[in-house]
C-alpha cells in the first residue's frame, strides 16, 4: 500500500492520521508475514529511533479495535499481527514458529455447514478461524521462500 492508501484507510476507520500510525501500518504491510510488535519496532527503528514499544502496542491495539488488523496468537501465547482481513485460517509450524495464511473456501463451507447443523447451546457463532498446527516436513523448505 502506498502512503495515500494507508492514510485513506486510517481516515475511513475514523482514526486520526499520525506519522506513527502511518509508519506502523506501512511496516505491517511491508513485513506482511504476521510480525510481532518487536519486529514492527525493529522495522521502524531507523526512521523512528525513539518510538517506544508501548506506543507500538497501543497503535496495534487501536488497529485491532478498528478492524484494520487482527491478532494471531501462537501456541505459546505469543501475539503476532495479521493485515489480511479476508476470511482465512492459519498454518502454524511448531518448530520454527512460522505462521502462514491458509485460504480455503471449501473448508469454510464445511465448517459453516457443520456449525449450522450442530448448534452450540446458548451461543451464537460470529466467525470461526482454524489454526492448523504442525511442522514442515521438507528439510530444505524455507517458509518465506514463496512470499
Amino acid at each position: 500500500m502506498n502512503y495515500d492508501e494507508l492514510t485513506k484507510l486510517l481516515s475511513e476507520k475514523g482514526l486520526k492520521v499520525t506519522p506513527q500510525r502511518v509508519a506502523v501500518l506501512e511496516a505491517l504491510y511491508e513485513i506482511m508475514n504476521h510480525p510481532s510488535a518487536e519486529e514492527v519496532r525493529q522495522k521502524l527503528h531507523s526512521r523512528f529511533p525513539s518510538i517506544a514499544i508501548g506506543t507500538i502496542y497501543n497503535i496495534l491495539d487501536t488497529f485491532c479495535e478498528h478492524g484494520i488488523i487482527r491478532k494471531v496468537k501462537t501456541d505459546s501465547d505469543f501475539v503476532r499481527y495479521d493485515v489480511d482481513m479476508e476470511k482465512h485460517h492459519h498454518i502454524y509450524c511448531e518448530s520454527c514458529n512460522h505462521i502462514e495464511n491458509y485460504h480455503d473456501p471449501e473448508l469454510d463451507e464445511l465448517l459453516k455447514a457443520y456449525f449450522d447443523r450442530k448448534q452450540i447451546p446458548h451461543f451464537q457463532i460470529k466467525e470461526f478461524s482454524l489454526q492448523i498446527i504442525g511442522n514442515y516436513k521438507a528439510t530444505n523448505y524455507k517458509p518465506n521462500q514463496n512470499k
